[in-house]
């Protein structure tokens, strides 16, 4: 146990799309709080709807900051935030500034996903495809839900889906623009309302074959899959997310050698990477010390 990364304020892990604190012994963060807390963090993980707009589940994110706040009496938080879990801290960011000490996107959709708008291009509004894979996809959240052993969280999977195409973003930035870049790929501001902003992300580089046991990873083939549907960052994308859709504040760095879940330390141990994602969570609460946040 050390306290190197005992910040002033706590962190609170943000879930993505489909994501959990934990199912039995498997957890969303893999290693990760666990990680922050021998380096000396307080840690919380956030309990969202798997499935569902960025303001139902950033709602319920301003409700979860403010019972961390009574319980542990803290005045700020430090939220770090997972894919659509970085749309969720951004919200209660903007809305609620005087509570959140900063923003730290980690694979985040900040600009839409591409993935997202070839599946709402292929279900037609209305028609049966679209509700029969709406209806599944709102029964599997509510399934991950109820396995997870929280309280069960309203479950909408087509506000999910429009919520991460590029359109549903834009419309969402209109709102709440704080951190995005004023240019494609640059950085946005550092601090906005007194909170700070960062990110970094992934990508795939070179070909399966060069990636030794990444092989085995069925997940990063599923990625390496997706990938093949980006065509405006065809070549600089994790899989469900681009690189410069990612980019929110201080930009830490927006190419590390991961897909989308190796971020989150999923089968991480195979990737062929000198980056340990764990320890970019680390490293990261040890920035924040600094900053005396």
């Amino acid at each position: 146990m050390s306290d190197t990364a005992n910040t002033q304020h706590p962190i609170l892990l943000v879930h993505g799309l489909f994501g959990f604190d934990r199912i039995g012994p498997f957890s969303y963060f893999n290693g990760i709080k666990e990680a922050l807390q021998r380096a000396g963090a307080n840690v919380f993980i956030a309990s969202l709807s798997a499935a569902h707009s960025n303001e139902t589940r950033g709602e319920q994110l301003c409700m979860q900051i403010a019972e961390i706040l009574q319980q542990t009496g803290a005045r700020r938080i430090n939220l770090i935030g997972h894919s659509q879990g970085a749309l969720s801290a951004r919200y209660a960011a903007a809305v609620a500034p005087e509570s959140v000490a900063s923003v730290t996107s980690v694979s985040g959709p900040n600009h839409g996903s591409e993935l997202a708008d070839r599946l709402r291009l292929a279900f037609i509004p209305g028609k049966l495809p679209e509700k029969v894979a709406a209806s599944l996809i709102s029964a599997f959240s509510t399934f991950m839900t109820i396995i997870s052993g929280k309280p069960q969280l309203p479950q909408h999977a087509l506000e999910a889906l429009n919520a991460l195409t590029s359109e549903g973003v834009a419309a969402f930035n209109l709102k709440y623009p704080q951190g995005l870049p004023n240019t494609w790929g640059g950085m946005g501001a550092a601090e906005v309302n007194g909170v700070r902003y960062y990110s970094w992300c992934g990508i795939i580089k070179g070909s399966l074959l060069s990636e030794s046991l990444n092989l085995f990873d069925p997940m990063h083939t599923a990625c390496r899959v997706f990938a093949s549907f980006f065509t405006a960052e065809a070549n600089a994308n994790d899989g469900m997310v681009g690189r410069f859709s990612s980019h929110l504040g201080t930009v830490i760095r927006s190419d590390y050698a991961m897909d989308h879940l190796d971020t989150i330390n999923h089968l991480a141990s195979m990737t062929r990477n000198n980056a340990n994602p764990v320890d970019l969570y680390v490293e990261h609460a040890q920035r924040l010390k600094k900053q005396g946040l």
